[in-house]
């Protein structure tokens, strides 16, 4: 039998990916990490793993089914350990009145955690300026959503996942707006309308706003935690990989993630910091240690390369660059006296799509 700890079996199965056989290979695409499916270890912990791109058939990890939901992980052909999926979460199968899935609207994230774009368009979508590691459209395109969920949809469907699939927070995203009040609007008004019907934690992740009065808006309409991502902080790979992030300056994100730490607290604003891009690891150690400094918790993750975006063609970086930035950063957040245990909602609570909370000392 394979010996290995689960944070480092975590790190390299996000980066090596997981050949699977069922149907059902996951969440396709979307605005964050597609393409895979959410394992859950024997103890309780879970990871988001590849299993669509096109360094998935390479790798040497495999699933093997046990019994329904129940699967023996293998290394090659020895077993490594036994692992489980989530279930089909039963509120996908009901409707609104007006005859949207509830699946339509939003999604399970990990083992207990509600999520929807909002807003399913981006102004950037189809310009020289969008994220090249962003699949925002193409959910909509293949008919997977709908382009707006209306407050009160979501509300019903937060009602109701926590009724039958014990949902415990909420991630609430959208695609860029010309205006941020729009965006902060969009974001405020369906957070007011789940918190009202179910008391649920609840984070949205929005660009760095320039009116920081506005981060009080939204702390009244019920948000809890804010993840503001610059994705890297290689300046030259920024403007490569998210022009229009690059355009916005780090100046902009800097302010922002200060005003929201001051209105939502230490470790619970966040940002994503995507490895695999072109950057150094020097780039994302030091960039990660400012975030810290300001009570902003870095959620590094490992680049998930979606089928149909302009990466699809990239892979994860290697496990062992993984464990050493991990490994770094994990310092730095032990002398800022940071944890992921403290924030309420969102990626850094759930901490599927990463394995940094993993190696925290």
């Amino acid at each position: 039998m394979k010996k290995i700890s689960i944070p480092e079996l975590k790190v390299e199965l996000q980066s090596l990916g997981i050949r699977i056989k069922t149907a059902d290979k996951g969440r396709k695409s979307g605005a964050g990490p597609a393409a895979g499916t959410v394992l859950i270890f024997d103890d309780d912990s879970q990871a988001n793993v590849p299993t669509q791109s096109w360094f998935v058939e390479d790798s040497p990890y495999s699933l093997e089914p046990i019994k329904e939901g129940a699967f023996i992980l293998k290394y090659r052909d020895e077993e490594v350990t036994t692992v489980r999926m989530p279930p089909t979460p039963r509120f996908y199968g009901f409707k609104t009145a007006s005859g949207i899935p509830y699946w339509k609207i939003a999604l399970l994230h990990g083992k207990d955690c509600l999520s929807t774009t909002v807003l399913q368009h981006c102004v950037h979508w189809d310009t020289r300026d969008v994220c090249k590691f962003c699949a925002i459209g193409l959910s909509l395109e293949s008919g997977a959503t709908i382009p707006r969920k209306k407050p009160r949809d979501l509300a019903e469907v937060a009602m109701r996942a926590v009724e039958f699939d014990d949902v415990q927070h909420v991630t609430l995203t959208t695609g860029s707006t010309r205006r941020e009040e729009t965006c902060v609007r969009i974001l405020g008004d369906a957070a007011n309308a789940i918190k009202d019907v179910t008391n649920l934690p609840i984070h949205i992740q929005l660009e760095p706003l320039k009116d920081l009065d506005l981060f009080d808006f939204l702390k009244n309409a019920g948000v809890d935690t804010v993840g503001i991502h610059i994705e890297s902080f290689d300046q030259d790979v920024l403007k490569v990989m998210a022009p229009c992030k690059a355009k916005l300056g780090f100046d902009r994100y800097r302010k922002a993630w200060e005003r929201a730490v001051e209105v939502f607290g230490r470790g619970e604003v966040s940002s994503f910091i995507l490895a695999g891009l072109g950057e150094s690891d020097r780039s994302i150690i030091e960039g990660s240690d400012e975030l810290a400094s300001m009570g902003v918790y870095p959620f590094i993750v490992p680049l998930r390369p979606i089928p149909q975006t302009p990466l699809e063609r990239f892979a994860p970086p290697a496990p062992d660059r993984m464990i050493k930035i991990y490994r770094e950063v994990a310092k730095s957040l032990k002398d800022h006296d940071l944890s992921w245990k403290v924030c309420h909602a969102g990626c850094v609570r759930c901490m599927a799509c990463s394995a940094m909370g993993d190696f925290e000392l």
